[in-house]
């Protein structure tokens, strides 16, 4: 096949992806780029979003969505985490935890959304229970984790300097026996 070929079938196969989308996959690569955008914007300093920056953090939303089965939702998650640390370390904004949180909760929820969307072709017909109960379980995981969270920043605040000790090896506690579970049940299989 000549160049011109190969780009006339490309177009002529995207053409016809572009027909056949259907509506659920669609809102769930939405859903993707919105949690992204949000997680972006809580975790970058106010003094960084304008004009150019917001295009390309916009850019670095739109990536997993289009593209979730590839290195995108890595690579928007360490974006993310990259405006934290800029954030924090660099314009000396103070860690909150309703920011902390929520941008936990955003870059879980968009990598839960690209699993989601790795899974559904783009004209696939969905129940729209199978990602209410995907959305739901994710909400969960969600709830259970930042009432654990909070709960552990308050026992660490209880032993003045040794409580940033105590909170350290109960979330390490928590991580090894999360491990060993999740290798039993592996193991099980």
């Amino acid at each position: 096949m000549n160049p011109v070929e190969v780009v006339t079938e490309r177009a002529r196969v995207a053409r016809s992806a572009v027909i056949r989308v259907s509506l659920a996959p669609l809102l769930v690569r939405a859903g993707i780029f919105g949690t992204v955008l949000a997680g972006l914007l809580l975790a970058y300093p106010v003094q960084v979003l304008d004009g150019r920056p917001l295009a390309a953090l916009a850019m670095v939303a739109l990536l997993p969505a289009v593209g979730p089965r590839r290195v995108w939702p890595t690579f928007a998650a360490l974006v993310t985490v990259g405006g934290w640390l800029l954030s924090t370390e660099g314009y000396g904004r103070p860690v909150a935890l309703w920011r902390l949180l929520a941008v936990a909760v955003a870059l879980y929820l968009a990598h839960s959304l690209c699993a989601l969307a790795a899974l559904l072709p783009y004209d696939a017909v969905v129940d729209p229970e199978l990602v209410v109960r995907w959305l739901t379980r994710a909400g969960g995981v969600l709830l259970a984790s930042a009432v654990l969270g909070v709960l552990l920043v308050e026992v660490s605040g209880v032993g003045g300097d040794r409580g940033f000790l105590a909170a350290t090896v109960v979330g390490l506690l928590v991580a090894v026996a999360l491990s060993v579970l999740l290798r039993w049940l592996l193991r099980r299989r």
